[in-house]
C-alpha cells in the first residue's frame, strides 16, 4: 500500500468535528491530548501545520523543533500567545480566525454590563435564600439601575466593539468608543462617537468595556491612574484579555466606592486563583473566559481556521495571514 502523501496537522486539542473534517480531506490530522511544549513537539516534530488551542504556547523552540512546519493556526482571534517575528524568522504563516466569535464576545459583554446593573447575582441569592428585601430596595439610589441613558465607553471598535455598539444604541444609551487604530468616520459608521483618548473617555462614560488586543501598549491600561478618572459608581466590563488590567488597581477601586462594579470574563492569571480577591466581591460578576465559546463560535473558529491553512498547504496565500513579509519565503529556514 502507497504511503499517504498527504501533509500532517497536529491539532493541539480537539476542535469541532466539521473543522477537523474539513482539515482530513487534504491532510493527515492527530490529535495531540498533552498540553505541554514537549508533548506536542514530539507529537508534531513531522508536522506541516500545527493547530494551537490553550496551551502550549506557539513558542520559538516549539517552531524550531517541528522543521516541516510551514503555517500555524491560532482557533481563535488572539495572537498573543504566538511568537510572530520567529515564525516569520523560521518562514513558517500565521494564520487565525477573525470574527469567528465576535458576536459571542459582544454578547457576554452585554450580559456582564445588564448583570451588574440589575445585581443579577445578589438578587438571585437572596431570592433563594427566600428573602425578597431585594423589591424593596432595588429602586433605591443604592439599587438597580438601567443601562438607557447612559454612556458607554467602547475601548477597541473592532469587530466586537461594533456590535456591543449596536447593542447599545438600541437600548438607548450614548456610545463613546476610542481606537487610535481605526479613523474617526469609521468610528462614527460602527456606531460610536470617536474620542480621541483614553483620558479624555474615561470622565464621561457610566459603563467602560474593553475589546483590545494584548500587546505592551495595552497591558495594565486598565490601572489606579485610569481608574481615578472615572466617575465615582462607574461600571467596568472586560472580556479582552486579563492583562489589560492592574486587579489589585481594580480591587482597591471597588472596595473604595470608585467602581460601582465590574464584569470580569478575563484575569490576569488564568485560572485565577480560588484566593483572587475580586472573587469575594458581591459587585463582581465572574466568568472564566468563556464570552467567545459558544456552540456557534466553536464552529466558526474551527472551520475558518482549518480553512485557512490549507490554503498555506496547497501554496495558496491564505485570505487572512498575520505575518504577511513571510510569504516570499515561506518554508524556508
Amino acid at each position: 500500500m502507497a504511503a499517504d502523501s498527504r501533509p500532517l496537522v497536529v491539532l493541539a486539542g480537539p476542535i469541532n468535528p466539521d473543522g477537523q473534517a474539513l482539515l482530513e480531506k487534504e491532510a493527515r490530522v492527530v490529535v495531540c491530548e498533552d498540553e505541554t511544549e514537549a508533548g506536542l513537539a514530539k507529537a508534531a516534530v513531522e508536522a506541516q501545520g500545527i493547530l494551537f488551542r490553550i496551551r502550549p504556547n506557539c513558542s520559538a523552540s516549539l517552531m524550531a523543533a517541528c522543521k516541516q512546519l510551514r503555517v500555524v493556526g491560532r482557533h481563535g482571534v488572539g495572537l498573543d500567545t504566538v511568537d510572530i517575528p520567529a515564525a516569520t524568522r523560521l518562514g513558517v504563516a500565521v494564520v487565525h480566525a477573525p470574527g469567528s466569535n465576535s458576536q459571542a464576545v459582544a454578547e457576554h459583554a452585554l450580559m456582564l454590563m445588564l448583570a451588574s446593573v440589575k445585581r443579577t447575582l445578589l438578587i438571585d441569592k437572596m431570592t433563594r435564600a427566600g428573602d425578597w428585601g431585594a423589591k424593596r430596595n432595588a429602586g433605591a439610589s443604592e439599587g438597580n439601575t438601567e443601562l438607557a441613558g447612559k454612556t458607554l465607553g467602547i475601548v477597541g471598535v473592532g469587530n466586537i466593539g461594533r456590535r456591543v455598539a449596536k447593542f447599545a444604541g438600541a437600548i438607548g444609551m450614548r456610545v463613546l468608543g476610542y481606537d487610535k487604530y481605526v479613523p474617526e468616520d469609521e468610528v462614527r459608521r460602527r456606531g460610536a462617537e470617536p474620542v480621541k483618548s483614553l483620558e479624555a473617555l474615561l470622565p464621561q462614560v457610566d459603563v467602560l468595556t474593553c475589546h483590545t488586543p494584548l500587546t505592551p501598549e495595552t497591558k495594565h491600561m486598565i490601572n489606579a491612574k485610569s481608574l481615578a478618572l472615572m466617575k465615582p459608581g462607574a461600571i467596568y466590563v472586560n472580556t479582552s484579555r486579563g492583562p489589560v488590567q492592574d486587579e489589585r488597581a481594580l480591587f482597591e477601586a471597588l472596595t473604595r466606592g470608585r467602581l460601582g462594579a465590574a464584569g470580569l470574563d478575563v484575569w490576569e492569571e488564568e485560572p485565577t486563583p480560588r484566593d483572587n480577591p475580586l472573587l469575594n466581591l458581591e459587585n463582581v460578576v465572574c466568568s472564566s473566559h468563556v464570552a467567545g465559546v459558544t456552540r456557534e463560535a466553536n464552529r466558526q473558529m474551527a472551520v475558518q481556521v482549518a480553512g485557512e491553512m490549507l490554503r498555506v498547504l496547497r501554496g495558496q496565500r491564505p485570505e487572512v495571514l498575520v505575518n504577511p513579509d513571510v510569504w516570499p519565503r515561506l518554508g524556508q529556514r
